[in-house]
């Protein structure tokens, strides 16, 4: 059977920087240009040259990819030549094998944005891409807010498309730029496309996500005959971000009939790399990954009701729809209130505990979680502080360190400069083995600074002196802190949840309870570090 090839053209470094509250610095350009070319993707749109000094400074120090650099920028405006805009002359001047340009295809915007004729549009379209023709690099155009102006008016916004396809355009791209189309629309457009005389394999499509289909009509499109998806990883980009590349590449390569039809740059191998790109994406931008995002968010395979967790033990497609080693992820069976056997011992096994059904300590362990639910607790996000829990039941935590006291103390004061600051101090003892080690920590800050409080200096001064422990927890670092208060009054009980990490990718969540705010945290944050000495295998201090 013979399979088409479609085409994957990356946008993170231009459309995804558009996102609010993201920019990104030259260095971090460079490391994700590498992350995608080690993907799989076909083109990595490296920004605009000339729009700003960090897009001009990426494509100066730009790596080596297998993948198709691409520069962006836009045809050539009315009153000079192609020769002669300056702008144009930008991106050409980034010496990319691949320039990308962008110009209206409906008449609302020639007429209302641009105030010319609609003939001179087409005419800057031709004059623009028969340069870049001239210069020898493959020519794709960007035909801006193409769905909007093929319903106001087919026929111009066909003869956008042809005025840069007769130049030599390897691409066509049909642009929802408002991102309000929906899918059938989409597949009818671009089924006109085609009908237009250009060939599907000259045609891509790039998606918004406003209505929350921007997946969904990339591939309208693919089904429709369009054979290069443009998006973004973790769907970046202005208002509600681009199509995701992170949801449609596993789509296109799990999926029928996707995975029969087409093929696409990305491996079996590179496509389990998908988790660790999205994840080094969120911590390049400092984000909380999104635990329900498709295929790589926490909770993607996670299954909390008993029932689905006993089929699940049984055969994993009873509930799943794809393997999570796949993309890189793995299954969760959470533990909650609501868990039964089937439940518990799945999740046990994963932790790789195996427990004979019947075992009494079963019961025990479920009755630890329910009592400690209503206290308070939740183990259904909590894994790791629930693995603790079962071990400890089962006589099979290790006893790393015992903590001997802490405190913390923050104060708020003006510096020698007049500018407020708070500065938080936290000491922590602990016994290990026979030794007993005292740390202290202290941070100073602006008083609007986050991220950097009487928390953070517990965390700092609990993790800064394990002694002969010390190496398997340098690596460890605190991703996310959430706070919730489980009963208000005068008993208000508080839940800190804390979310961390390591150098292997590896993601965990812990949970302490307590009416001090503090000392909840420092419960979630002694499990946090116990859980990885445990999955590290480390040697209890003698």
């Amino acid at each position: 059977m013979t399979t088409s090839r479609l085409y994957l053209y990356d946008t993170t470094l231009r459309d995804g920087q558009q996102t609010q509250g993201v920019q990104f610095s030259t260095t971090e350009k460079v490391r994700i240009a590498q992350m995608l070319d080690a993907l799989g993707v076909d083109h990595i749109e490296g920004g605009w040259p000339g729009a700003n000094p960090t897009d001009s400074d990426f494509f100066d120090a730009a790596p080596q990819t297998r993948a198709t650099m691409t520069a962006f920028g836009m045809t050539k405006r009315s009153g000079r030549s192609a020769a002669n805009d300056d702008v144009l002359a930008a991106v050409l001047n980034a010496g990319t094998p691949s320039i990308c340009l962008v110009g209206k295809s409906h008449v609302f915007h020639v007429r209302t944005a641009l105030g010319i004729p609609l003939d001179e549009n087409l005419d800057n379209i031709s004059a623009s891409f028969a340069h870049v023709r001239e210069k020898g690099r493959e020519a794709i155009f960007d035909a801006e807010h193409f769905f909007d102006g093929y319903r106001a008016d087919p026929a111009y916004a066909l003869a956008c498309l042809h005025a840069a396809y007769s130049e030599g355009a390897r691409w066509v791209v049909l642009c929802d730029t408002n991102g309000g189309t929906l899918p059938n629309e989409i597949r009818r457009t671009v089924e006109a496309a085609i009908a237009s005389g250009i060939p599907g394999d000259n045609i891509g499509i790039h998606t918004h996500d406003d209505t929350g289909q921007a997946v969904s009509n990339s591939l309208a499109a693919v089904e429709a005959g369009a054979r290069q998806i443009q998006g973004t990883l973790n769907g970046l980009g202005e208002r509600c971000g681009n199509a995701n590349l992170t949801t449609i590449i596993p789509t296109l390569l799990l999926k029928e009939p996707f995975a029969s039809d087409l093929r696409t740059g990305v491996s079996e191998d590179a496509l389990k790399g998908l988790l660790r790109a999205s994840r080094t994406l969120d911590d390049i931008l400092n984000r909380v990954p999104a635990k329900q995002a498709p295929y790589v968010g926490h909770s993607a395979f996670a299954h909390k009701a008993g029932l689905h967790a006993s089929a699940i033990a049984k055969d994993p497609t009873t509930y799943e729809h794809v393997d999570p080693a796949t993309v890189g992820n793995e299954r969760i069976v959470p533990m909650s209130n609501q868990a039964g056997q089937s439940n518990l011992r799945q999740r046990l096994r994963e932790a790789g505990l195996d427990v004979e059904p019947g075992d009494p300590r079963l019961g025990r362990i479920l009755d630890s979680v329910k009592e400690r639910e209503a206290r308070g607790y939740a183990y259904d996000t909590a894994q790791a502080s629930f693995e603790l829990l079962a071990r400890r039941e089962l006589g099979l935590l290790p006893r790393y360190f015992d903590v001997d006291r802490y405190r913390v103390i923050s104060e708020r004061r003006r510096n020698a400069k007049g500018q407020v600051v708070t500065v938080s101090e936290a000491v922590v003892t602990i016994q290990i083995g026979p030794k007993r080690i005292t740390s202290f920590y202290e941070n100073a800050h602006a008083a609007t600074e986050p991220d950097a409080g009487p928390v953070n200096a517990l965390s700092r001064a609990l993790a800064a002196d394990l002694g002969e422990l010390q190496a398997y927890i340098d690596d460890l670092r605190l991703t996310d802190f959430a706070v919730r208060i489980t009963d208000g009054g005068t008993e208000a009980v508080t839940r800190v949840v804390i979310d961390s990490e390591d150098g292997q990718g590896r993601q965990w969540t812990t949970v302490g309870v307590s009416a001090n705010i503090i000392d909840a945290s420092f419960d979630a944050l002694v499990d946090a570090i116990t859980w990885k000495l445990v999955r590290d295998g480390a040697p209890v201090p003698a």
